[in-house]
């Protein structure tokens, strides 16, 4: 429930934020006097398309915490905080970038995600279930994979991807909107003064639709940028240790259940029931990635 009101919040507050600051800009105005400015609208798709998305990138080491309970360890209270911390930091040298920070956080099910608002501001975060779960040499596996999104700049690449396409949705969906409210009008170019509720109707089934297609879209870069933190998984830890941790979360029953905004930087992906939709690949698909890579 904690998470729920969290994500609500946290969404209500950056929806307000954007909507000042397109009434700043005077970009709400792109239907005044049910003209459509295609500037002024471009603007503002723009502005809620890729400022939602980037907001959420700078909010995401706060997000993750909270909504986790992920607790970073400043100072290794026992040997095996001490292990993760000195294998990401070792992991991280190797991939030239600064030490993400790394956290716990209570949970049965082994996962791990790594978020941060660009390579060198960083937090890779590991479940208790996970530690648990896996051998030493499988755990430092999948924070090589970790540290290898951060490492690539997937948080960053993923959020322009989502903000483009979310402006395209955006955009697109407000010029259908304002063709149909002015062909259920019905009114002469002179007396249409829109928009009404066709436009507002349409708007919103138009960006559900395109939403949909658009994360068809998404889901295919996220599962590309999957089997490449993979290989750098394998890179760091070695292709063996990566194989045998992918093996290992095809053998636990429940894959862990991240929050949807960190599900996408989770190490394990549950096969949803449209594969097209899907943030990871198969877990049989990565591993025989890694072994054609011998």
């Amino acid at each position: 429930m904690k998470r729920v009101v969290l994500f609500l919040l946290t969404n209500l507050a950056v929806i307000l934020v954007l909507g000042v600051v397109v009434n700043v800009l005077g970009l709400n105005t792109f239907l005044q006097g049910g003209n459509l400015n295609l500037s002024l609208l471009l603007g503002f798709a723009f502005v809620f398309g890729m400022g939602g998305s980037f907001i959420s990138l700078l909010l995401s080491k706060w997000i993750a915490k909270s909504s986790t309970g992920a607790q970073v360890i400043e100072q290794p209270r026992n040997a095996a905080e001490q292990w993760l911390v000195e294998t990401v930091r070792r992991q991280a040298s190797q991939a030239g970038i600064v030490t993400p920070k790394v956290a716990i956080y209570q949970a049965p099910e082994p996962n791990a995600f790594a978020t941060g608002p660009n390579r060198n501001n960083a937090l890779v975060a590991v479940s208790s279930g996970l530690l648990q779960a896996m051998e030493r040499d499988e755990v430092e596996a999948v924070l090589g994979h970790e540290v290898s999104h951060v490492a690539n700049g997937d948080m960053v690449t993923l959020t322009l991807i989502q903000g483009v396409i979310n402006t395209f949705v955006i955009f697109v969906s407000r010029i259908v909107g304002h063709i149909v409210d002015r062909a259920l009008a019905g009114d002469s170019e002179d007396e249409y003064r829109g928009p009404g509720i066709g436009f507002w109707i349409t708007s919103m089934v138009t960006e559900l639709c395109l939403g949909i297609l658009a994360s068809v879209i998404v889901m295919w870069f996220s599962r590309q940028r999957e089997f490449r933190a993979d290989a750098g998984g394998a890179s760091l830890a070695g292709r063996q240790k990566m194989i045998a941790a992918l093996q290992r979360l095809q053998q636990l029953s429940e894959p862990s259940q991240l929050p949807k905004e960190l599900a996408a930087f989770g190490v394990s992906g549950r096969r949803g029931l449209v594969k097209l939709l899907m943030s990871h690949p198969p877990l049989e698909d990565r591993i025989a990635a890694l072994r054609e890579q011998g």
